[in-house]
């Protein structure tokens, strides 16, 4: 019906998507106002955005949080009332607010600001909310930001790279005396783990390694914001390492991947996708991993913990909840976990605490099985005596999964986990995944520029005139070209450097040129 700002250019593909997925899709006989979200393809290659400073807020912000490239996030506030103006008897309708940001948190606490006053104002009150978030600082790792909106503070941080895991967000907040006071969202994107696990607890183990392994996942909820839910809380559940593959938050059948996704004729995507509808029980019925779900209810006990069964059982409609896979996991269960959860609710500790205990045992999960990689892969630098001035860096030596796979004899996970089981088969699968491909690339290209920047400061350090003595014309004018290339990349990748070493490049650069003939020197001033 309405696109704001108006010059925000979607495809015809978008909007189609974009509505279909702004709707539930099978029916909800609940009144009332409902949440949820989704994340849409782009179509139609790479649009310019207003964003030119992508680079340093991707650097600078933690890998889970980074703006996507390919990807929109749609945030969805729908209404439905009796309404008997309306053809249909209801009143039917969703604002949905489309970034690159995964700000779950503080775009949905957006929308309740602005949602209900917009279905009752309209047009000019989307203009209003517009005209204040224009006015918004840029999202800087790092930094805490009060962002104004319809007589309101948001006070929000925004987490950065060098963060230390797990570390709670800042609670006290600068007050600054703002009047009236903000609204403080303790966390941009951090979902009530505790509340979206609820019925899988005694599951979290199995659910970490599949998506440890980028398994092809279907979670079958009743509602969007149930199925969004858990997908989201699923693709967090591996921080700090970066979920690599492709989630749907909500997915329906008239999406343009639908039937990509259902074909019989090659294996399941690499994907975790939640859906509504009870069709795809039927499409979906091939997919190795299916976790069904009903409505997530808080109550003050552990709820029904939904059971393990096999893939055959899932035929009908009524399908029980449960998650249906044949999957045996390779580490034992973690009983300590669901016992001290089990203490909290019969003490009865809040949401939040209960949700940072279950954050802190994947973290540390993770970490224990990250840490051996990052060791392994940290010795295959080149050691800092070998970068000389005058040749090329040496070569990152290569990842070797057998070298690793010895490693782990008196360097494992089992220092800094408890938990038993066959470490050596998981590290065997997840090397097959995603997961690792994109773990494995990110730490490449870091060690990559970490070495370009090594070369820089060894040549800032030299002698370049005693080098120049011997040489001749073509060698030196061959050595000019050769840094001023290094020195463009370097601020191009905007490589670990300190701008003085940058600055003394570019004046050895032109005291060699200097140093050549006059003819030579004219060429080169206009290379």
């Amino acid at each position: 019906q309405l696109v704001y700002p108006y010059d925000f250019r979607l495809t015809e593909k978008e909007k189609t998507s974009i509505c279909y997925l702004s709707f539930p899709d099978s029916y909800s006989g609940g009144l009332g106002d409902t949440q949820f979200s989704f994340r849409l393809r782009q179509s139609g290659g790479q649009r310019t955005t207003h964003y030119e400073d992508d680079g340093e807020y991707n650097r600078e912000a933690p890998l889970t949080l980074q703006r996507e490239s390919a990807h929109y996030f749609g945030y969805v506030y729908f209404r439905q009332v009796k309404d008997s103006s309306m053809k249909r008897g209801y009143f039917q309708k969703s604002l949905v607010l489309v970034s690159r940001l995964p700000y779950v948190n503080l775009f949905q606490s957006l929308l309740q600001l602005i949602a209900p006053e917009y279905f009752d104002k309209l047009e000019p009150c989307l203009e209003a909310v517009c005209n204040e978030i224009d006015q918004w600082p840029p999202p800087v790792p790092g930094r805490t930001l009060n962002l104004p909106v319809m007589g309101v503070v948001i006070q929000v941080r925004i987490p950065s790279r060098v963060d230390k895991p797990g570390s709670s967000p800042v609670k006290q907040f600068n007050q600054e005396n703002l009047l009236p006071a903000p609204l403080v969202l303790p966390s941009i994107h951090e979902l009530d783990l505790f509340r979206c696990f609820q019925p899988v607890l005694i599951h979290i183990q199995m659910l970490w390694e599949l998506m440890l392994l980028g398994e092809p996942i279907v979670v079958m909820a009743p509602s969007p914001t149930v199925s969004s839910e858990m997908v989201l809380a699923l693709t967090s559940c591996l921080a700090p390492l970066r979920y690599c593959c492709d989630y749907r938050p909500y997915f329906t059948i008239h999406d343009s991947e639908f039937k990509e996704y259902t074909t019989r004729t090659q294996a399941p995507p690499n994907i975790v996708v939640g859906v509504t509808n009870p069709f795809f029980i039927k499409t979906l019925q091939h997919w190795p991993h299916i976790l069904r779900v009903g409505e997530l209810r808080m109550s003050g006990d552990l709820p029904k913990q939904v059971k393990v069964k096999k893939l055959a059982k899932l035929r009908t409609l009524d399908t029980k909840p449960g998650i249906y896979t044949s999957y045996k996991t390779f580490l034992h269960k973690d009983k300590t976990l669901i016992k001290r959860l089990l203490k909290g609710i019969q003490r009865k500790r809040p949401s939040e605490v209960q949700s940072a205990l279950l954050r802190r045992h994947l973290l540390e999960l993770t970490q224990s099985f990250i840490i051996p990689l990052e060791h392994y892969i940290a010795s295959l630098m080149p050691l800092q005596r070998a970068i000389t001035p005058w040749k090329n860096p040496p070569q990152i030596r290569p990842f070797r999964q057998e070298d690793f796979m010895k490693t782990l004899e008196h360097a494992g996970p089992q220092l800094t986990c408890v938990l038993k089981g066959d470490w050596l088969g998981l590290y065997r699968r997840f090397f097959k995944s995603p997961n690792f491909d994109g773990w494995y690339r990110q730490r490449h290209k870091e060690m990559t520029q970490k070495l370009e920047a090594l070369h820089l400061e060894a040549i800032c350090e030299a002698n370049i005139v005693a080098w120049m003595k011997d040489k001749s014309e073509v060698e030196i004018v061959d050595l000019v070209l050769k840094l001023r290339e290094k020195l463009v990349r370097a601020r191009c990748q905007h490589l670990p450097l300190k701008e003085e070493t940058l600055q003394r490049v570019g004046f050895y650069i032109e005291t060699i040129i200097g140093s050549l003939p006059e003819d030579l020197q004219t060429v080169l001033h206009h290379h």
